[in-house]
């Protein structure tokens, strides 16, 4: 019997193991978290008082294209479709960043923006659930040959009419089911925001649509799948509702993934994903793939999905993914490993991972959306172990390749994330080496304000009788625990840049007696932390990077984390070709970078060269507003001749120490048109 009839008559047999639920820990409800002050609570004030006006405006502009896509479909304008197909998505990705500071802000000027756009989508969608604006946008201006009502199943649930047409899927880089998928994501954070489910029917209704058409054709939604957002989506669908019924499409989504005809690895689609134990491919589908697939290990228990998770992780940590944490080396390259139908022969990827160590500085891609994917991927696996090893790749992302996606102002974004900027490089890469308000292709964007907006939900988690710190950073979390009661805690600390943490039980309602556990995150970072509770030193030692103390705890219940913040100049793996012999400086969970706006006149990013056994001081300063600690040392500075017109020539010892300045990665760009550099020459 071929393949893909087996798999076929395997997935239409829609029946599901019993659910086997297998995490450690949960998120704390949205609403429970917010930033009282420091680092994060600035970062929060510009996201949320600037970045999502600004993003908005920019919407609704000629070259917003979106917004003004929603407007035709609904009816509410004539015209066209523009933009690239995935518009819609980042117009859900953006409507949940509303949503997500308005659950911690409560800003009433945000509710009447979110309506408004709600609005459109409710008129926009058709009665069938199906909702991708060209598609709509091609009906509405079709002449009808049919009037369209609710029964077709094709018309738009607002007044339209349009052409009887079904016209779902025609396209896989149509990214239907991405869009449907941020939809989906976004209805159930402004239900949990607001209370309102008037998005959130629509991503039901989206939902059920996914179900119906899983049902009558898998093998043409399974080569649909591109950077599949729809996975995390239908999980989270199934947890906030309960229904079994968007569990069993979860798996039926990973199932049916075997079916596709002349698969890629561009795509992972090549083989089923129970074969695959290596990253591959388009890494932005790539990772959102790995994080619906810990999704669904995290419902259903099935240990071969996890046998899948761990080797691919370690093959991403060990061997493909950058100090930043970010993730798609190559802007193109070619997967050498064949396809399904000429094993023979090879094909192009594109924002790939590439092979091991494949990882250049100035022409590495690290798509702001393939780190997010890192980040969501890790985050499902934190939860599935308790493993601070994987909240030590988010924090990471966080820092350093997500949050460097966003000016410091709040308003222009980058795209892709090279590791060295140099002008002298003689060709142009495709996307702009500065941070734009609009780039053509805007999915990063409201990608990283989400991700940004969303950051306080990853500083807690718990379990029964226990709670999680996992980030440090001002805040406070108001919760019910299940084992323990109603409790406030509070975190006040200048992390990221020192480490010290003080943490105060402020109100507790729990049953007289109740002991219970805090279980503090040790980042990979420090050695040794000093821990104490009113005092006292706590002695026992961190179990899978998390130090838990389990006792009767009390109102005004202090705890004290002292975490040793050192400068560590890092090397790379010698197989690393183009970080051999160079260093990179790291303090904290902060990755450090030379940036030429710090360099004296007529020195260049290339002439430096960082002692091996240099010394460093921290410099409190602010760059474009924010406040910033940089690091200064001292570093040869070699004295060389142009290299132009020659490709080698004798090496030159002459050099001279200087004093120079490093600041964090994220915040290069923010002065200016400059060069940059993470990785450094190392002088022994």
């Amino acid at each position: 019997m071929k393949r893909g009839l087996l798999l076929s008559l395997i997935i239409c047999q829609w029946s599901f193991s019993p659910v086997m639920a297998q995490r450690t820990m949960t998120s704390v409800p949205l609403t429970s978290v917010q930033w009282t002050d420091g680092f994060w609570g600035e970062r929060f004030g510009v996201l949320s008082k600037t970045s999502l006006q600004s993003m908005w405006q920019t919407w609704q502009t000629k070259e917003g294209k979106g917004f003004n896509n929603f407007l035709v479909a609904a009816g509410e304008m004539q015209g066209e479709h523009h933009g690239p197909p995935f518009h819609d998505g980042d117009m859900y990705k953006w409507l949940e960043a509303v949503a997500s500071v308005y659950a911690v802000t409560h800003d009433a000027e945000l509710e009447p923006i979110m309506d408004r756009f709600i609005g459109l989508v409710q008129k926009s969608q058709r009665a069938d659930g199906y909702i991708h604006t060209p598609v709509i946008i091609k009906e509405r201006n079709a002449k009808p040959s049919a009037p369209v009502t609710s029964a077709d199943a094709s018309g738009p649930v607002g007044t339209a009419t349009g052409t009887k047409n079904d016209a779902a899927f025609e396209n896989r880089l149509n990214f239907e089911t991405y869009n449907l998928g941020h939809l989906i994501t976004a209805g159930i954070i402004h239900k949990r925001a607001t209370g309102k489910t008037t998005l959130f029917d629509c991503g039901v209704r989206a939902a059920d649509f996914l179900y119906d058409f899983c049902q009558r054709a898998p093998e043409e939604l399974a080569g649909n799948a591109i950077c599949p957002s729809h996975y995390m989506a239908v999980a989270e669908l199934y947890r906030e509702t309960g229904n079994t019924k968007y569990l069993d499409l979860l798996k039926k989504f990973i199932d049916i993934r075997g079916m596709v005809k002349n698969g890629t690895d561009d795509n992972q689609d090549r083989i089923p994903f129970r074969q695959q134990y290596r990253a591959m491919g388009h890494a932005v589908r790539a990772n959102y793939l790995y994080a619906g697939v810990a999704d669904l290990y995290l419902e259903s228990g099935e240990e071969q999905l996890m046998k899948n998770l761990s080797s691919i992780w370690q093959d991403i940590v060990s061997r493909k993914m950058y100090i930043n944490g970010a993730c798609g080396a190559l802007y193109d390259g070619t997967s050498p490993d064949g396809t399904n139908y000429t094993p023979d022969s090879i094909q192009k990827v594109h924002q790939s991972y590439g092979r091991p160590y494949q990882l250049p500085h100035s022409t590495a891609h690290n798509e702001t959306c393939a780190n997010i994917g890192n980040m969501l991927f890790n985050w499902r696996m934190l939860q599935a172990t308790g493993d601070a090893k994987y909240m030590d790749v988010v924090e990471n992302c966080l820092y350093n390749s997500v949050l460097p996606g966003i000016s410091l102002d709040g308003e222009k974004y980058f795209y892709t994330n090279p590791l060295r900027l140099s002008d002298e490089l003689p060709y142009k890469l495709r996307w702009p080496k500065e941070r734009k308000k609009l780039i053509s292709c805007f999915c990063c964007p409201p990608n990283t304000l989400r991700t940004l907006c969303q950051a306080q939900d990853y500083v807690y988690s718990v379990a029964p009788a226990r709670i999680y710190i996992n980030m440090y950073g001002a805040s406070r979390l108001e919760t019910r625990v299940d084992g323990i009661g109603d409790i406030i805690l509070t975190q006040e600390t200048d992390y990221p840049w020192d480490g010290h943490v003080t943490v105060k039980v402020e109100r507790l309602k729990a049953r007289r007696g109740t002991a219970f556990d805090l279980a503090l995150r040790v980042p990979s970072w420090t050695a040794e932390p000093a821990v104490s509770i009113n005092g006292e030193t706590v002695t026992s030692q961190p179990k899978q990077g998390y130090l838990v103390v389990n006792r009767v705890w009390k109102q005004g219940d202090i705890i004290t984390i002292n975490m040793p913040m050192t400068t560590t100049i890092v090397e790379a793996n010698p197989l690393v070709e183009e970080s051999r012999g160079q260093v990179a400086v790291v303090r904290g969970p902060i990755v450090y970078c030379v940036e030429s706006t710090d360099l004296s006149a007529g020195i260049d990013i290339d002439d430096i060269a960082l002692p091996i056994m240099a010394q460093f001081r921290t410099v409190e300063t602010t760059i474009d507003g924010s406040r910033v600690m940089a690091l200064e040392t001292e570093a040869y500075v070699r004295q060389e001749a142009s290299w132009s017109g020659l490709l080698y020539r004798p090496a030159s010892t002459a050099k001279q120490k200087k004093t120079i300045r490093l600041i964090p990665y994220y915040a290069w760009g923010n002065r200016g048109k400059s060069e940059m550099t993470v990785w450094l020459p190392a002088a022994y």
